[in-house]
């Protein structure tokens, strides 16, 4: 009789996945947005470049940093609670066991089940600190090379979705020619790009595709009028 063998498939978004959302989906909308924005109050392309590049300097810098201090943050954050579990088993170890032990009277284990638990934990505190970590307090050790990597894929990731909104300007002279080169390929990006995102992150692809384009359509439209009225 065959047997059927169940597969479960669960995603797990890497930090690094989540890094290029972060990046890719900014620098596809602000610089956009930017190029939107100015073309509505100028006509040369080249001062549209000029600040296109200024604004892909700077956004994928503070992107960038962004990032960096953000996993730094959820480092020092981990350990500084791991200082303190180490703390409280050492000094309350009986207010600890009594957590663990609601830990697994949630699961159906009864005191005595969990009696034998409670002793191979007293004599390994390194193991009962850790197991505090992940399922009293929902924390994973981070990697301590993430921030650096974190910052250099957002600001990369940015830098490459900035390129393509101001891509077109580099071939037309006139500011409102290029920008409508640039909504096309911007959108069709932003399209893509949701529908990858989708992909990776479990959710509907193409649910994912059309709300990225109606964001980024969004901010390149409010952009654009108000330079326009402003102008």
């Amino acid at each position: 009789m065959p047997s059927l063998i169940h597969v479960e498939k669960h995603f797990n978004a890497s930090d690094t996945v989540r890094d290029i959302v972060i990046g890719m989906s900014d620098g596809l909308t602000v610089p956009f947005a930017l190029a939107a924005g100015l073309t509505g109050a100028i006509a040369a392309s080249n001062l549209v470049i000029t600040a296109g590049f200024a604004e892909i300097a700077a956004g994928s810098i503070a992107m960038g940093l962004g990032g960096y201090l953000a996993a730094k943050s959820d480092y020092e954050h981990y350990f500084s609670e791991k200082r303190r579990e180490e703390l409280e088993v050492k000094e309350l170890p009986d207010v600890e066991k009594e957590e663990v032990s609601e830990v697994f009277r949630e699961y159906g284990l009864s005191d005595e089940e969990i009696k034998p638990i409670l002793n191979k934990f007293e004599k390994n505190p390194k193991s009962w600190v850790d197991f505090m970590m992940k399922y009293e307090l929902g924390l994973e050790e981070p990697d301590t090379k993430r921030g650096l990597r974190s910052a250099l894929t957002i600001a990369l990731s940015y830098i490459v979705g900035g390129i393509i909104p101001l891509s077109p300007y580099f071939f037309v002279n006139d500011a409102h020619n290029g920008l409508t080169i640039s909504a096309v390929m911007t959108m069709l990006a932003l399209l893509i790009f949701g529908y990858v995102k989708g992909k990776f992150t479990g959710g509907k692809p193409i649910k994912s595709a059309i709300q990225t384009v109606i964001i980024g359509g969004i901010a390149a439209t409010v952009a654009f009028i108000l330079a326009k009225f402003i102008g």
